[in-house]
């Protein structure tokens, strides 16, 4: 945890937000090891509830739930980045598909070739027409729909940043920017902090169980002015306005309550600033319950089951049930986003591009 960062984001306590009490500045209230300027393990304490977060390898957990999440996730810390390919390789076997190791290595292989394969010597750069890089040029694509208004974002929150790549290229297109990352997959955040640092180490998969690791030096523009915390999206733990700029690329179909992440959206963007989604509207029930889904289900209505017209309701509805404050700047239906699942799979979106103003 960047003490910068952590200075000018000045979290307050989620558990607080969530119960609907207003709280001041988390604390840092223990300091295990640190740098001169992060925080590598320590914990944050809430002055008004006593709550404390702890900061595990440089990443600060800063969510409402904090034990279901380090129940859950907690594991992604623990397992070893530098392990002998042999011996990960027999890991991976004895434990075997579909377990807690696999589902963290295709994950990490997933987002790890999208967001870094371009920048890896090994890596062929096209593979019958698969390409990495499809979160940048979605975030690309978006901050043209956006315009010029974000030109000047000084405080940027990159929700869902998975491995990180999206960060740093936010950091790069602000200059005069800080940039914090969010996830909740804590593996991932980890994969981020490595690129931070200069090296990219992940499980590349090729089929089945059969993992490649990757491993090599990575030189991010702006990559001093990124940070990685992992929190909820749908309970952002930054004051109100405290963000110019917000990107949620495929988020709202991943979380518990779409609505809720807009409003969080909403709140922790200043008036004038820009916020930036994309959806390919893929529910899936584990993550979020049918009634919750924007689109996917009442295809007997007008709208027949569109995600689009669910999504266009909560931002210009009626009044008492849209979103407070917020306008479509610019929107593209249709952006081509695949993503690799090993050699011989991928899975392709056509993700709904929104570019909305904060009134």
């Amino acid at each position: 945890m960047k003490t910068g960062h952590f200075d000018a984001f000045a979290p307050r306590c989620p558990a607080c937000l969530r119960a609907g009490r207003a709280p001041g500045p988390l604390a840092l209230a223990h300091v295990g090891e640190r740098t001169e300027d992060e925080i590598i393990d320590g914990t944050l304490l809430c002055p008004d509830c006593q709550h404390e977060y702890p900061v595990l390898d440089g990443i600060p957990v800063i969510v409402p739930e904090l034990t279901k999440l380090l129940s859950e996730r907690g594991i992604e810390l623990m397992v070893r980045d530098g392990m002998d390919p042999v011996l990960e390789s027999l890991v991976g076997d004895a434990i075997g598909p579909e377990s807690w190791f696999d589902a963290i290595r295709q994950m990490q292989s997933t987002y790890g070739w999208d967001s870094y394969a371009d920048l890896d010597f090994l890596e062929a750069q096209a593979v019958d027409g698969l390409r990495p890089g499809a979160a940048l040029r979605c975030l690309s694509r978006l901050l043209d729909l956006a315009g010029p208004g974000d030109a000047q974002a000084r405080r940027v929150l990159d929700l869902g940043c998975a491995a990180g790549r999206t960060s740093f290229a936010l950091a790069e297109r602000h200059p005069a920017s800080l940039v914090l990352g969010m996830d909740v997959n804590l593996g991932l955040l980890r994969l981020a902090r490595g690129a931070a640092a200069g090296v990219v180490s992940y499980p590349r998969r090729r089929i089945g169980l059969v993992y490649d690791r990757r491993r090599f030096d990575v030189s991010l523009p702006g990559a001093s002015r990124v940070d990685f915390w992992a929190c909820d999206a749908s309970c952002l733990p930054v004051p109100e306005g405290s963000a110019d700029l917000c990107a949620a690329l495929n988020l709202i179909d991943c979380v518990a309550n779409p609505r809720a992440l807009l409003e969080s959206l909403a709140l922790a963007t200043r008036p004038g600033g820009s916020i930036l989604l994309a959806t390919p509207y893929d529910w899936a029930a584990r993550a979020t319950a049918p009634v919750a889904w924007l689109g996917g289900h009442s295809q007997r209505a007008p709208h027949a089951g569109a995600g689009e017209a669910f999504l266009r309701a909560l931002i210009d509805g009626p009044p008492g049930h849209r979103v407070p404050g917020l306008a479509v700047i610019g929107e593209e239906a249709g952006f081509a986003w695949h993503t690799r699942l090993h050699d011989r799979s991928a899975v392709q979106y056509r993700a709904h591009l929104l570019a909305l103003g904060k009134k």
